[in-house]
């Protein structure tokens, strides 16, 4: 009999005592560990069933099983609902696209400023009824789900959380894109829902 190492400190990894980790790891790895059953782990343990330390022991092995999955192929796939609330960064620590240094700057454009800042591409149309509207849609598009536009969406929301669903759709966005031989250009992207 040979106890695993790795699979020992795995377990004490998971939160089960060195004792229990020694001997569930004890010619077992972690897949035959999820392959036993309550009273193969009470024996492997000597514990009696019901008792309070199995349970704990059960308890992570079950988390364990439901937690990761394997495909067909062997490699290991993690699907959004495995997903656990504490794997997702937040805060600080998350990664925001917009501070990368190959991303362009992006903006929300202000519904005010709109007509103005389209001004010079005479995007103004005359209505039937002697109005003015706005093509917005005569912009090149971008998807509301591109990164970019994801954390504006979330960067506003932080700050007003009584916006209603769908406020993002039918809304410009500034992109600034600086160089270093060109100077500095600025395009409109009108956001949409759907390509």
């Amino acid at each position: 009999m040979a106890v695993k190492s790795s699979t020992k400190k795995r377990l004490m990894e998971l939160g089960i005592s060195e004792k229990h980790a020694h001997r569930l790891a004890d010619d077992a790895n972690m897949d035959a560990i999820k392959r036993m059953t309550v009273d193969q782990v009470a024996k492997k343990l000597e514990l009696e069933t019901g008792d309070a330390d199995l349970e704990n022991v059960m308890a992570v092995i079950r988390e364990q099983m439901a937690s990761r999955k394997r495909s067909r192929s062997g490699r290991i796939t993690i699907s959004r609902k495995a997903l656990l609330d504490m794997d997702i960064p937040t805060g600080d620590d998350r990664f925001n696209v917009l501070n990368h240094i190959l991303v362009p700057h992006h903006e929300l454009l202000p519904v005010e400023e709109e007509e103005q800042a389209l001004a010079p591409w005479r995007l103004l149309e005359e209505q039937s009824d002697g109005g003015t509207r706005l093509a917005k849609e005569l912009l090149p598009k971008i998807l509301i789900t591109d990164p970019a536009v994801q954390a504006i969406k979330e960067a506003v929301e932080i700050e007003d959380d009584e916006l209603p669903a769908g406020w993002l759709a039918n809304r410009i966005v500034r992109i600034v894109r600086h160089s270093r031989s060109a100077g500095s250009s600025t395009a409109y992207r009108l956001i949409v829902e759907t390509a």
